[in-house]
């Protein structure tokens, strides 16, 4: 295993799906991660808020050869170090319900 593609693969997964914000490189940045329904496709667009910065790229989870990053106009090493580097917001588990009170 690669442990530059397993940290990429694992920050890549704190991501969540849909719009977030959060930060990067001290700015402010909005980010939309679709994840296709079969898990083979992961694509991200990100823009600075505060700018005009953009990190965009698709990422193909293929058996056969693997994961292959297809960024979009731009270096691999920028996305890598988005990706590596962005925080989302702490906005909860979405896929989580909202605990209830123990309250009877």
């Amino acid at each position: 295993m690669n442990p530059a593609a397993d940290d990429f693969s694992q920050a890549l997964a704190l991501i969540p799906e849909g719009y977030s914000e959060g930060s990067f490189e001290a700015g402010r940045w909005g980010a939309t991660v679709k994840r296709s329904p079969d898990g083979k496709r992961i694509w991200l667009y990100a823009e600075d808020l505060g700018g005009s910065d953009v990190v965009s790229f698709n990422l193909y989870l293929l058996e056969a050869s693997g994961s292959t990053l297809k960024p979009c106009e731009m270096s691999s090493a920028k996305v890598v170090a988005f990706v590596l580097g962005y925080r989302p917001d702490k906005q909860g588990h979405p896929r989580l319900p909202a605990k209830r009170s123990a309250s009877r």
